[in-house]
């Protein structure tokens, strides 16, 4: 679960696959950003999805290397940039 960083692997032992385990893998949330994100973005505004309170942090673009510092240190859930 998450992101795994540059030239990870992922490691399992040969017996889980045969106890009916599967592994799959999604870019940005299998979202189809052309398609499916302008509906997202009318259900965030028309109230069906709560997103604000997974923002734990809002800040100028100056402040961009605290934001990823946060996140390195596991200090914020989502932070938003303003510029």
């Amino acid at each position: 679960i998450g992101v795994a960083g540059a030239g990870q692997e992922i490691q399992t032992r040969p017996f889980q696959l045969f106890t009916c385990r599967t592994w799959k893998g999604t870019a940005f949330g299998s979202v189809k950003g052309r398609t499916q994100l302008p509906g997202y973005v009318e259900n965030y505004l028309q109230g069906q999805i709560e997103l604000d309170r997974m923002v734990t942090h809002t800040m100028p673009l100056e402040d961009i290397n605290t934001a990823f510092d946060l996140m390195h240190e596991g200090k914020s859930i989502r932070s938003v940039i303003i510029f």
